[in-house]
């Protein structure tokens, strides 16, 4: 079995560090990639930039940060989600923000899941265990196109 990617979209150094460990320490073989502002998530999705020669196949899922240099994370996922090939791809937004019109918008564009990031290390630590299960593990994925 070809075990797809998971996308970790986050520019926050200590949140990448406990999300990588978080998600090995739930055993989660699937390889993580890490991009830092949203024009290098939108490069990695599709295929562009200093990604152009990777392996189209999508990531199983991308955990994106709301808050975000260069682009935000709603025009990140409302872009992903416009896109006739990658509407499908599951996209989490992982983010800080409690913002009622953050949690709408993202619904609104598409989003699988909205995660509000814990404050908490021990709690963080385990929100990001059980969605590296859900949806890297457990989530049955869109069929890919057949030909």
């Amino acid at each position: 079995m070809n075990l797809r990617p998971i996308l970790l979209v986050e520019d926050n150094p200590a949140d990448v560090e406990l999300t990588l460990a978080a998600l090995m320490r739930s055993q989660v073989a699937n390889q993580v990639i890490v991009t830092r502002d949203g024009v290098q998530a939108l490069d990695y999705i599709f295929c562009e930039g200093e990604f152009a020669g990777r392996d189209p196949e999508p990531p199983a899922v991308v955990l994106l940060d709301l808050k975000l240099p260069k682009i935000n994370g709603l025009e990140v996922l409302e872009r992903v989600k416009a896109h006739p090939e990658h509407r499908n791809i599951p996209m989490v937004m992982l983010t800080s923000s409690r913002e009622e019109s953050d949690v709408v918008r993202s619904y609104s564009s598409g989003v699988n899941s909205f995660v509000v990031k814990p404050v908490e290390f021990n709690a963080f630590f385990e929100a990001i265990r059980h969605l590296g299960m859900v949806w890297a593990v457990l989530n049955e994925p869109f069929p890919a196109r057949q030909t």
